[in-house]
């Protein structure tokens, strides 16, 4: 599979110690070459506060599971 996933449903490890599942809504290449992800999450998290979180970026390097595209059909 290629770097761009945008559309697809991924699994990550989000700073060690979370692990989300979301649907990719960009992809980019950042400054040196890395793959970010911009996940948009099917359950918000709580990182360190009371803020819930829909939306995160992910490296490439975090990523656990691409299960590519799902309908909803």
């Amino acid at each position: 599979m290629g770097w761009i996933k945008d559309g697809s449903t991924i699994k990550a490890n989000y700073l060690g110690d979370f692990e989300v599942v979301g649907v990719v809504t960009e992809s980019r290449v950042k400054y040196g070459g890395k793959v970010q992800y911009t996940v948009e999450l099917d359950e918000p998290v709580y990182l360190y506060s009371d803020e819930p979180r829909h939306i995160l970026l992910i490296d490439e390097d975090d990523l656990i599971a691409d299960f590519g595209v799902i309908n909803g059909d």
